[in-house]
């Protein structure tokens, strides 16, 4: 993933109107997909050109959405910005006008739809649900990411990558991390390099080119094993480290540079 550059004040305010809206590098839709949007998270638009939108998340991470998965968003009142929101953790929701569609994971309903399947939290619970607890946000990787295949950009359990899951998850939990596992290792403080040393959520880096910069990163779930979403294995996967028997796991303990404690 490559690192985005924070933008001047934005134009104005954007709701994402669609389950997914995908963020790509440049206004066209042959560009790469670098991240996703989900719906009802509010986005700052930073520039137009055409039917594209440059916007900047939550996460301060920015590009380029088409103007078609974005709704310009209303004035809010000041008990509209106290209104519950209800959190998706992967439901079928249907609105008024009687259409159901798909949420994934951390989207948010929309005001006028209600649960057909699935769960939800609202957005008062989430932290009594979803504590910043290194062993809970474990059980949340392997719970909600579990299968999940690698997509490069992606960021839900229908699709993520490495740095995307631990984004996803730890947001969930109320900690808000940057985009790229790059920007990640920069975050927190020194866990060292020992994995048999490592606690549960420690963050654990790793890097495949010749200049050591960060281009992986897992989640130590604890007696010295990492969940991970990684192209190598296809997507979500559980490594047992000291298994040096596994070529995959060898291969990583090379790369492996060092880890961060994040909460």
């Amino acid at each position: 993933m490559s690192d985005s550059v924070r933008a001047d004040k934005p134009l104005y305010g954007a709701i994402v109107r669609a389950p997914v809206a995908p963020m790509h590098a440049e206004p066209r839709i042959s560009s790469a997909m670098i991240s996703q949007q989900l719906a009802g998270h509010r986005v700052d638009a930073l520039a137009d050109e055409g039917d594209w939108t440059r916007v900047r998340g939550a996460d301060d991470y920015e590009g380029w959405v088409h103007a078609g998965f974005l709704a310009k968003a209303p004035a809010t009142t000041a008990r509209q910005s106290r209104r519950t929101t209800r959190i998706s953790l992967g439901c079928t929701a249907r609105t008024t006008a009687g259409g159901n569609r798909v949420l994934p994971l951390r989207a948010f309903l929309a005001p006028d739809e209600t649960l057909v399947a699935g769960e939800i939290v609202e957005s008062t619970r989430r932290a009594a649900r979803f504590p910043l607890e290194p062993g809970a946000i474990v059980h949340s990787a392997e719970m909600f990411f579990s299968g999940t295949s690698y997509l490069w950009g992606g960021v839900t359990p229908w699709g993520a990558d490495c740095s995307g899951l631990v984004q996803t998850v730890f947001a969930l939990h109320g900690k808000q991390l940057p985009r790229d596992a790059s920007m990640q290792a920069l975050v927190g403080s020194d866990a060292g390099s020992d994995v048999g040393a490592l606690e549960a959520a420690d963050l654990l880096f790793f890097s495949d080119r010749d200049d050591k910069r960060v281009t992986h990163v897992g989640i130590a779930t604890g007696e010295r094993r990492m969940v991970h979403l990684a192209l190598g294995r296809g997507g979500y996967s559980i490594e047992r480290l000291t298994d040096r028997r596994d070529a995959y796991v060898a291969l990583l303990r090379k790369r492996f540079q060092f880890a961060r404690r994040v909460v």
